[in-house]
């Protein structure tokens, strides 16, 4: 892949996020970070609503199947990683139950929220 290839699906993604930030808004709920990076992971979106802290994951595809089946167990791994250490950093965080969901993108539809979307154990920092 070309360095402006690259730079152009770095660009969809975040505007993916973007929009799966937007239509988590409209669903109630806040949005804590976009697009965190950090040594073991990146998490697209954290937000909360109520006693929840949703740890999102924003796939883009060509159709709802393709973007279900984007996240890799690897993926996985860093992601619950990421969310790890992000709690670790925000321990005003503390009381909220964490969960991983996921946002499918797919032309032409509204945007797809998944809730737990799968089960990843986060080791709680307290």
């Amino acid at each position: 892949m070309t360095a402006a290839a690259r730079r152009r699906a770095y660009a969809r993604g975040r505007r993916a996020e973007r929009l799966a930030a937007w239509w988590l808004r409209l669903q109630g709920y806040r949005i804590l970070a976009l697009g965190l990076r950090s040594p073991v992971g990146e998490i697209d979106i954290v937000a909360r609503r109520g006693g929840i802290l949703a740890v999102v994951e924003v796939k883009r595809r060509a159709s709802l199947a393709e973007a279900a089946e984007a996240v890799s167990p690897r993926q996985r791994r860093r992601l619950r990683r990421a969310a790890e250490l992000y709690l670790q950093r925000h321990p005003e965080l503390a009381g909220l139950q964490p969960r991983f969901d996921a946002v499918l993108l797919v032309p032409r539809h509204l945007p797809r929220h998944i809730k737990d979307a799968w089960n990843a154990d986060i080791t709680l920092p307290y």
